[in-house]
């Protein structure tokens, strides 16, 4: 009998103990977040954080620009908005972003890197690199794409051939209903493929076709919950099944991609004679024989060459397709805009970039499409080198910012504008 009465209060005590732990644990973990994430007395103003999570649940992710609106107008332009574990200050408004471009870039020159851009990037490329990786591989991207014709009436060209191939493949459907969204995308992949690549892809590429569908699940899924639960609990995440797990098999698959390729300029690769960016950065990468000391190395090359297909494929290509769909809604402003193209460009010549000027319509068209279709609501986030002072408020070193965008390209207005010129002089608006 005292023996059952010594294991059951054993086991009581146990349980009690097992308890405590659990609660003490819990208790250590809340106290944790709430020190860490403490802000100065003068730190721009914002909604309640929720322990771990931030304002994440505060936002719509299909329209977060939208749901950033009814913020903006209780708390100001300049306002705290935490994403998961991540303290941020959202900066909203033309005057102020502008300060931000001018007056205090070099306080934002780094780029803040998630637990789930780490285990992609490993902070190299161009778009998430800081530091010295940052400057020398920006310096070097800039000055090739501009010797390979960035910029230069060469590659307005290369866009005019593309939008004939891409009109060639639209007449190929006869007519009939199809969805656009991966021939627009080769088109426009095809423009910084040649400049990158130095070749273009055919629209028939299963290959090509299948990095397309690649890209544009990355795109979809780095937003998705279980990327963001990776970015706050990633020793339990990584391990657990889930569309972050689908993330970084696509990611490994478009860098084995951009890798067959790099091995393949290698086999016919005359350093005096580059093609593109890739034999232009193998060219590079021999002036530095210690690697150790330099950015010019075979994963930023990879990480490179992926960034620069990242932005000149999916922005414009999105643009592009929102653009077609407002085409489709609105027959009337369709009508004009061909009317428009009609009688400043005519049928004997492709379009060119000086031609905006003279369409102050079709230029309208453009910038109302990219306010429909927000496409990049936020701007890449930066992250503070240093102490700094924005419209009066008081920002901690390492404080991520992040800009509202809503500025439309200019390749976006010249892609639509080809694309307008090369479909049938007199067609029948387009039907959604």
């Amino acid at each position: 009998m005292l023996a059952a009465t010594g294991s059951l209060v054993a086991a009581i005590w146990a349980a009690l103990h097992l308890q405590t732990l659990l609660l003490a644990a819990v208790v250590f973990l809340f106290l944790a977040d709430y020190f860490k994430n403490r802000r100065p007395k003068n730190y721009p103003p914002g909604p309640r954080r929720l322990p771990f999570f931030g304002c994440l649940f505060y936002l719509d992710p299909k329209q977060p620009h939208i749901a950033l609106q009814k913020f903006v107008k209780k708390y100001g332009n300049v306002l705290s908005l935490d994403f998961a574990n991540i303290p941020s200050v959202v900066v909203s408004g033309m005057p102020l972003i502008k300060e931000v471009f001018t007056q205090l870039e070099p306080n934002f020159l780094n780029r803040p890197v998630t637990l789930l851009r780490q285990h992609l990037f490993s902070k190299n490329g161009l778009i998430f690199s800081s530091g010295q990786t940052w400057k020398e591989q920006r310096r070097f991207t800039l000055m090739t794409l501009r010797n390979f014709g960035l910029g230069k009436k060469s590659l307005e060209q290369r866009i005019q051939e593309e939008a004939q191939h891409l009109v060639d493949a639209i007449g190929e459907e006869g007519g009939q209903p199809f969805d656009p969204h991966f021939n627009v995308n080769n088109a426009v992949s095809n423009i910084i493929c040649t400049v990158t690549f130095g070749e273009r892809f055919e629209y028939h590429d299963s290959q090509f076709q299948e990095m397309l569908r690649l890209l544009d699940e990355v795109m979809c899924l780095e937003s998705s919950l279980m990327c963001q639960l990776y970015n706050i609990f990633p020793r339990i995440i990584h391990y657990l099944p889930g569309s972050h797990q689908t993330l970084f098999r696509n990611w490994r698959k478009l860098k084995l991609f951009v890798s067959d390729i790099i091995d393949n300029h290698r086999k016919d690769w005359d350093p005096e004679e580059p093609r593109d960016f890739i034999d232009a950065f193998l060219k590079e990468m021999t002036k530095y024989p210690d690697k150790t000391t330099t950015s010019f190395n075979e994963e930023n090359l990879i990480c490179s060459t992926l960034d620069l297909f990242f932005a000149g494929t999916e922005t414009t290509s999105t643009t592009l397709r929102w653009a077609l769909l407002c085409m489709a809604l609105y027959p009337e402003v369709q009508e004009k805009v061909q009317a428009e193209i009609d009688r400043v460009i005519g049928q004997g010549r492709q379009p060119i970039l000086a031609d905006r000027e003279s369409m102050p319509y079709t230029n309208a068209v453009i910038h109302e499409v990219q306010r429909i279709g927000n496409i990049i609501p936020f701007n890449v986030p930066r992250e503070g080198t240093g102490d700094t002072k924005l419209a009066g408020f008081d920002l901690p070193k390492e404080s991520e910012l992040v800009l509202e965008n809503n500025w439309p390209g200019l390749s976006s207005l010249f892609s639509l504008l080809l694309l307008c010129k090369n479909l049938p002089s007199s067609p029948q608006p387009m039907r959604s």
